[in-house]
């Protein structure tokens, strides 16, 4: 059955609405950058001076309950410089993305147990760059080299701009949007001399999502409930968690959908009451597949525990896996989503 990532639960108890430093989201300044036309680059990430003569050579990708980094490096076409990658959610909405993150050098590094790279296999692997999703990739309190540790050994470090801790800011909540995507595509293709690829990766995405506006303009939005990973008892539709404050939302908006489950008080996930769940208004169901062999048959148990969804009426739902998420393909997503709430318009 699917489960949580040991990584995304220990993320969620530090706190999964980790405050901004940039990011377009919120409206504070994006990650600052200079060098476009080539090396020397300069970015500002996280409060960190990044100075790059040349493009990294020897990349760590932490996992963090993430693919975004690790699929956003293979978008751009600089895989090679990776020695490590920890990412992978054996599944994508991508052709040929799975297998092309499967064969990534894995660093022969032993992952603990939040099937992350510790701090002493961390500082063995010499990185120059270590990307992580949230800011806990550095935490030492989960038993992971610090910032200041890789440092000391020349390695820069990269967190999306919308994920950096603010001084003086820790409790307020960004909620990334796929501008969030973008960002970090065009901060890692100024680093690895890709901004071309950037921008016209960019360029296709927000055509692709035009297009679907325009079919679904003027069409009331959907209830979507979004299922995580983490079911307990699938068979009788019992949750762990739905998805409430992230991208998601500016996926779904884009795509004539609303989350009914969003919370206002920014957490990523909210586990729900069986009560409140049998009384919401579910038209569709996203089903947020993590390494589910049968993901028809786990959404066939809640469809049968709430039978009065008109979701469950029409046995509407579609498994997604990473494109709902941070990352280079959420077009992707709002194309399946509008086609799955919307197909008189397509």
């Amino acid at each position: 059955m699917p489960r949580v990532l040991p990584v995304v639960a220990a993320v969620l108890a530090l706190g999964a609405g980790l405050a901004g430093c940039g990011g377009s989201s919120d409206g504070r300044p994006s990650t600052q950058a200079a060098g476009e036309g080539g090396y020397p680059v300069k970015l500002v990430n996280c409060g960190r001076n990044l100075a790059l003569a040349q493009a990294p050579q020897r990349v760590v990708v932490m996992n963090t309950g993430s693919v975004a980094e690790v699929s956003t490096m293979l978008e751009l076409g600089v895989q090679r410089y990776i020695v490590a990658n920890a990412q992978d959610f054996g599944v994508s909405d991508v052709p040929g993305r799975a297998a092309a993150i499967a064969a990534l050098p894995k660093g022969g590094v032993t992952l603990n147990a939040l099937q992350d790279i510790p701090r002493a296999a961390m500082l063995q692997l010499k990185p120059d760059l270590v990307l992580s999703n949230t800011d806990a990739g550095f935490a030492p309190g989960l038993g992971f080299a610090t910032r200041d540790d890789l440092a000391a050994i020349g390695a820069n470090t990269y967190t999306p701009p919308h994920q950096c801790p603010a001084p003086g800011d820790a409790g307020a909540v960004v909620t990334p949007t796929m501008e969030d995507s973008y960002t970090m595509l065009r901060d890692l293709g100024l680093v690895f001399a890709a901004s071309e690829r950037a921008e016209a990766h960019i360029a296709e995405s927000k055509r692709r999502i035009a297009a679907v506006q325009a079919k679904i303009k003027g069409r009331t939005p959907k209830n979507v409930l979004i299922a995580m990973p983490g079911y307990t008892k699938a068979s009788t539709g019992d949750f762990a968690y739905v998805a409430a404050h992230g991208v998601w939302n500016d996926v779904l908006a884009k795509a004539g959908g609303v989350n009914p489950f969003d919370d206002p008080a920014g957490a990523a996930t909210v586990v729900p009451q069986r009560a409140v769940l049998a009384k919401a208004k579910v038209d569709a169901v996203i089903f947020m597949n993590y390494r589910n062999p049968n993901p028809a048959k786990t959404v066939q148990g809640i469809f049968l525990a709430y039978p009065g969804w008109e979701a469950s009426k029409r046995k509407r739902y579609v498994a997604l896996a990473d494109s709902l998420y941070l990352g280079p393909s959420n077009h992707v997503a709002v194309e399946r989503i509008a086609r799955l709430l919307h197909p008189e318009a397509f």
